[in-house]
């Protein structure tokens, strides 16, 4: 006669099982891959550095883990690449004028140190903010993006935080990238 375990061990085991995973996610290596794609031509393109940020045991993010094209050279301009375009409210100057309130996805990485220094995935969270809160290259690359939409902003020093850096993990004037994913205008 086979030996019958008590559902409420199996669920007990689970249940362990997945706070290990979670922990272990959580103390894990910070470190992230990193792997440089080749120039796309003979004439010597620029080459990006990809960076994916680490995985989130978060189910409900729309679109988890996005890949970062991080640029070799710092920026002059701001970079704005739509990756997704969504189809929901979209985002006005007038909306960036007044503040209005958006709830967003990102991961920001510093061009110089190929390093994610923020990411809302990893916290498994959204963030709103109003629009006139934030460094200018977040007000002004995020106009016209609609809901639902993923764009990549490649923001100069000049538009991020310039010669006062939030922290150490951020160099002056550095480079900032973002992968932004638009849930809600207003």
């Amino acid at each position: 006669m086979p030996i019958r375990c008590p559902s409420r061990f199996v669920r007990a085991a689970v249940a362990l099982a997945i706070i290990f995973s979670t922990v272990a996610a959580a103390c894990g290596d910070q470190e992230q891959a990193l792997t440089t794609a080749p120039p796309s031509d003979a004439a010597g393109s620029v080459s990006t550095t990809i960076l994916r940020a680490p995985a989130t045991t978060q189910v409900a993010d729309p679109q988890p883990n996005p890949a970062v094209s991080i640029p070799d050279a710092p920026a002059t301009e701001l970079g704005i690449t739509d990756i997704t375009v969504g189809t929901g409210t979209q985002v006005t100057a007038d909306d960036a004028t007044k503040g209005t309130t958006v709830e967003v996805n990102y991961v920001g990485v510093g061009q110089l140190s190929k390093k994610v220094f923020d990411s809302s995935y990893t916290r498994g969270q959204s963030v709103s903010f109003p629009l006139n809160g934030v460094i200018p290259g977040w007000t002004q690359g995020l106009i016209g993006m609609k809901e639902g939409g993923r764009r990549q902003l490649v923001i100069p020093g000049s538009l991020a935080y310039g010669s006062n850096p939030p922290s150490s993990e951020i160099a002056a004037g550095e480079t900032l990238v973002f992968i932004v994913d638009l849930i809600k205008v207003g």
